[in-house]
């Protein structure tokens, strides 16, 4: 009786699931939450559409261009691959028949969930891609620990603090598909920093839709964390956050910040040096109409003392901001006031939007709609005096030596860099342009810190001599 021949398995083939995250931070979040769990899984991702059994669009549904970019790029995957699942803000929006806005442009996606809805969409993936193994039994490649995957290069990360927001702004929808505030454990958020802090990275973002509001939901109960108990709220989170940062030389930046009196508690922590002396304060306007208008939850009088006292407090405090120029019945008079804050509050950095009809805003409805070109004009004006300031307060960091990030370093930095001090957040901000160093033996090393002198400011940019 002869032997059968020994059999060959061929592997089965990994499923691969395309992915794309359009969108702000707070979406590269949700994006990161699901690639994650979908590696833990043992899918594989990529960046491509073709080859992909299927594809994961992470949208976002704020302004028009955005709702554009979304729907283009649904369909371009539609067009490429056929297979789409979509996630994300613009999912959770309405068409003009009242339906599924996304389900009325590209019938055929395979399912569509709004933001931070991992679970849904997993089971959609699950549905439509069968998952090939325990996610308890193998290891996530490439992670952070608990922290998960992250598309950030691997010396910064942002850490997501809450979800949804409890203000009715009338120009913002994000309420409407984020729902209200929703404030994670804040041991979980601790227990995501460390992971993060241990994996390498040397700079931390702090997003949410409204960080200083950070454990109003929960009444700022009592968590804890390493076996103690700790409030639910920004002092203990920031101060926690700063103390886990220092052994490994690393930042913390705040963003989303809302001018609120809690906020005051965290400047003496910045001066300390515990966090960077870094705010990110989303104002929109100054004059008290307009505000109120805009149902924010500050007047314009208020802020301009409170970014007084916190300069008192902190004199390296850097403020960027954002503006909105052109709202529905704003006067001549009004806009002006707006310059006049910008130039008396010194805000360091600022960007400004020209208003843009978001649908389902309830400023649409607001009388006083100013003409396009008006609104795009003021933007303009406002840009102008934004950069004078900036470049006058940049200027004045002339001389002064600063400790950078180094983000870009080709070649060991040997005919120099770009890098990023305390004042620059990525993306947003400027950069510090760093000249080949002097000394033949110094190198720039992404990822580590560099001291450097500031030699000239170019436009938003800082150009230095590493030292």
């Amino acid at each position: 009786m002869s032997e059968a021949p020994p059999t060959t398995s061929t592997p089965a083939k990994v499923p691969q699931v395309g992915f794309v995250s359009l969108g702000c931070p707070k979406a590269l979040t949700d994006s990161e939450l699901i690639l994650t769990q979908l590696s833990a899984e043992g899918y594989q991702t990529s960046k491509t559409f073709q080859g992909a059994d299927l594809v994961i669009v992470n949208t976002c549904g704020f302004i028009d261009e955005a709702v554009q970019e979304s729907l283009d790029t649904i369909g371009e995957a539609l067009a490429e691959n056929g297979r789409v699942i979509v996630t994300g803000c613009l999912g959770a929006k309405a068409g003009q028949s009242g339906g599924n806005l996304i389900r009325e442009m590209h019938p055929k996606v395979l399912a569509v969930t709004g933001p931070h809805a991992t679970q849904e969409v997993m089971d959609a993936v699950h549905t439509h891609l069968p998952k090939p193994h325990d996610p308890f039994i193998d290891l996530v490649p490439n992670a952070f620990g608990v922290a998960g995957i992250k598309l950030t290069p691997k010396h910064y990360a942002y850490l997501k603090i809450s979800e949804g927001c409890n203000h009715r702004c009338t120009f913002c929808i994000i309420p409407s598909m984020r729902g209200d505030l929703v404030s994670r454990p804040i041991g979980d958020v601790l227990g995501e920093a460390r992971a993060l802090f241990e994996g390498g990275v040397k700079e931390l973002l702090v997003i949410s839709q409204d960080t200083s509001a950070y454990g109003v939901d929960v009444k700022y109960r009592t968590g804890f964390w390493d076996g103690k108990p700790i409030k639910t709220r920004m002092l203990e989170l920031v101060q926690t956050l700063g103390e886990l940062a220092a052994p490994y030389g690393a930042w913390v930046r705040l963003h989303y910040v809302y001018p609120y009196p809690s906020v005051d508690e965290i400047l003496p922590l910045m001066a300390q040096g515990l966090v960077l002396p870094y705010l990110d304060v989303p104002l929109q306007h100054s004059h008290p109409d307009v505000l109120r208008r805009m149902k924010r939850p500050a007047s314009g009088e208020k802020n301009l003392e409170r970014i007084q006292q916190w300069r008192e407090v902190c004199p390296e405090l850097v403020v960027r901001s954002t503006f909105i120029a052109g709202f529905p019945g704003e006067t001549e008079e009004e806009f002006a006031h707006l310059l006049d804050f910008l130039e008396e509050a010194q805000i360091d950095r600022a960007g400004c939007f020209a208003y843009s009809p978001v649908d389902g805003a309830t400023a649409n409805a607001l009388p006083g709609m100013l003409p396009a070109e008006v609104r795009e004009e003021r933007r303009a004006r406002f840009m102008q005096v934004a950069e004078r300031v900036s470049a006058a307060r940049l200027q004045r960091r002339v001389g002064a030596t600063m400790q950078v990030l180094v983000d870009s370093a080709p070649g060991l930095g040997k005919k120099g860099g770009i890098g990023r001090s305390y004042a620059d957040a990525p993306e947003i901000d400027g950069v510090v342009r760093l000249l080949p160093p002097e000394k033949i033996s110094k190198t720039l090393k992404v990822g580590e810190f560099t001291k450097a002198r500031i030699v000239s400011a170019q436009g938003h940019d800082l150009v230095a001599q590493p030292i």
